[in-house]
């Protein structure tokens, strides 16, 4: 053999080749010698360049590959033999001297078959070329008959509008159906030799796909996937249902058929039904808590009736509220305690197009802070600790109607930020979903005694959110601003507690009217009412009688206000504790958490407080 020129030696055996390339000469001799006289061609090569020109022209079964050469080591050489669509097929062994694990797994990763460490075994060495050109001669031979296979059953294949793919045992594709290069817009040439995971490689199910193809080719296990995804040769991705299938030759696994077809329409069909069981699914939510809070408003004690009153001051607020109802406008109704901010608000909304659908009442003040979002937007079950199934928030309740935010004012300032969104964006999300938002088409109406602007300059509520609820104020007058609608307001309320008590009640003495005319009603029109109701209980005759001391001054008002009828000191520690905390709540004006809230107050968690709350039964008079 000459050391400086390609050799080899003939044999009428067998026509496959095997090329040695290492940089020593004395290793290439030494391989020549082991390997000659076995029936195959040998080739010789001294470098990684000489070893590439003749793989090209030669085209060898196998190669005996040393590593470490000085132009071109043995890793590049595998690598550009295996991109090589002329030399690919060929199997290639590592020979070296590198024995670091590493190493090894680094040549069988850029796909060399297996690898010797020398200095070698002769024995091991045929045994391994003897094995793995069997192998060689295996796959050519299911290269062919499955070329033949694809030659006959071409008609049949091309008329099946499904994807049918060829695979040997590498998962390399060795024929394609018209289908395949139809849905997939990727060239025939493109495809075969080639694994399919450029089909697949953009998509999520790239690990799946490939596993499940893994697994029918190396243990004959069939696969099915009707979720999988495949990607087009523009880069688009289309759903499809797949299927692969083993194929046996003489009882050995020789690779496998994959069928797949594009089940986009089946999937569009699929979004839209479930968008229309979940859009069921949410409507029937909303209607079972539209039951509940209308339930709770049948319950509840009406505010004030209707409005009540003649007087200038009551006209022009009714002549606005006219001019507003027909409109989507927000309103801010503005007014101090017990003025009737909601009466005024539950008739713009019954004078607008949204009257068929409820008015939705939302006290701000009375929410703990990190409950605002779920009771405003909802959420979903499992979004947090307690959250055991979905809720639908009053937003998403108020759709189609109105929604009444009574004290606005005490929303804290990160919850001003999300109803600012709400309020732009006309859509919610509820808390924990990762859907889609939710749209929502509600008119607002807030309501406030406190002064936004005032709040706004001392940077307690957001200026633009400010302006978004303003866009329409209207300013409920005080009693004290309309005493004429006094009497009409009497006769009103007493006809109302004349139904309730189960009392004939016709009017009030003289003498109680004067003195109603004269108080300043510091509490307003809940005051008013209250004041009757217990004059009511304990009247003795139709006529009512008002035993209360009214005062004129605000000051004296106020604390009658606060401290309730003078009739007598609580005597046991029970109705000490609700007369303490009735007083406390109405001072800070029902409302529980804050620095200025009835809690910090009290100097106990707000948790507490809505505990003796409920256990005493203190509850918040109707705005």
């Amino acid at each position: 053999m000459s050391s400086d020129t390609p050799a080899s030696v003939p044999s009428e055996q067998s026509s496959e080749q095997v090329l040695l390339v290492d940089d020593n000469p004395t290793n290439l001799q030494v391989l020549y010698q082991t390997l000659e006289g076995r029936g195959y061609r040998l080739l010789v090569a001294k470098n990684g360049q000489d070893a590439l020109a003749i793989a090209r022209k030669s085209r060898p079964a196998l190669l005996l590959l040393d590593i470490m050469m000085p132009d071109i080591d043995g890793y590049e050489v595998c690598q550009r033999i295996k991109q090589d669509p002329l030399t690919q097929e060929a199997a290639i062994i590592f020979l070296s001297a590198l024995s670091d694990t590493k190493d090894k797994v680094k040549g069988l990763d850029l796909g060399a078959v297996d690898y010797i460490t020398k200095p070698f075994q002769s024995d091991e060495v045929i045994a391994r070329v003897d094995t793995h050109l069997k192998i060689h001669r295996l796959e050519q031979r299911l290269m062919q008959r499955n070329r033949q296979l694809e030659a006959y059953n071409q008609r049949i294949l091309e008329a099946i509008s499904e994807g049918i793919c060829g695979l040997d045992r590498n998962g390399r594709a060795t024929f394609v159906n018209p289908g395949v290069i139809e849905m997939t817009g990727w060239r025939e040439e493109e495809l075969i030799g080639q694994e399919l995971t450029r089909v697949y490689q953009a998509t999520q199910t790239e690990t799946s796909c490939h596993t499940g193809i893994k697994t029918t080719l190396t243990k004959g296990q069939p696969y099915h996937d009707d979720s999988a995804e495949f990607c087009r040769s523009d880069g688009s991705i289309f759903p499809v249902e797949l299927s692969s299938t083993p194929i046996y030759e003489d009882g050995q696994l020789s690779g496998a058929v994959l069928i797949f077809k594009d089940i986009s329409e089946r999937k569009r069909h699929e979004r839209a039904l479930r968008a229309a069981l979940d859009e069921v699914q949410r409507l029937k939510e909303r209607l079972q808590a539209e039951n509940i809070y209308l339930q709770g408003e049948i319950k509840s004690e009406q505010n004030f009736g209707e409005i009540v009153g003649e007087s200038e001051a009551l006209r022009a607020l009714l002549q606005q509220v006219r001019q507003v109802a027909p409109t989507t406008t927000s309103v801010l109704v503005q007014g101090e305690s017990g003025t009737g901010k909601e009466s005024i608000a539950r008739a713009i909304h019954e004078l607008s197009p949204r009257h068929k659908r409820p008015l939705i009442k939302v006290n701000c003040g009375a929410i703990a802070p990190n409950l605002i979002e779920s009771e405003l937007f909802g959420h979903v079950k499992g979004a947090f600790t307690g959250a055991v199934k979905n809720r639908v928030g009053h937003f998403e309740l108020a759709d189609g109607g109105t929604i009444f935010l009574d004290e606005v004012g005490e929303l804290p300032l990160d919850a001003q930020v999300k109803l600012l969104r709400v309020l732009q964006e006309q859509e919610i999300e509820r808390v924990g979903s990762s859907g889609s938002p939710i749209k929502v088409d509600v008119r607002v109406i807030a309501a406030t005694n406190r002064d936004l602007s005032e709040m706004v300059q001392e940077q307690s509520f957001r200026l633009d959110l400010f302006y978004r609820l303003s866009v329409f104020p209207v300013t409920v007058p005080p009693l004290r601003d309309r005493s004429s609608d006094i009497p009409l307001l009497v006769e009103s309320f007493l006809k109302n507690l004349s139904r309730k008590l189960g009392k004939p009640l016709t009017g009030i003495s003289p003498a109680a009217m004067n003195k109603l005319l004269q108080y300043r009603w510091p509490g307003n029109i809940r005051e008013l009412q209250n004041m009757l109701e217990r004059a009511s209980i304990l009247a003795q005759s139709p006529v009512v009688e008002v035993h209360e001391v009214l005062e004129e001054t605000p000051s004296n008002s106020n604390e009658k206000a606060s401290n309730g009828p003078a009739e007598s000191s609580p005597r046991t520690l029970i109705e000490n504790e609700y007369q303490h905390i009735t007083r406390i709540l109405e001072e800070t004006n029902w409302i529980l958490e804050g620095k200025n809230g009835a809690a910090g107050i009290l100097d106990i968690p707000a948790s507490t407080l809505r505990s003796r709350m409920k256990k005493l039964g203190i509850k918040r008079p109707s705005a």
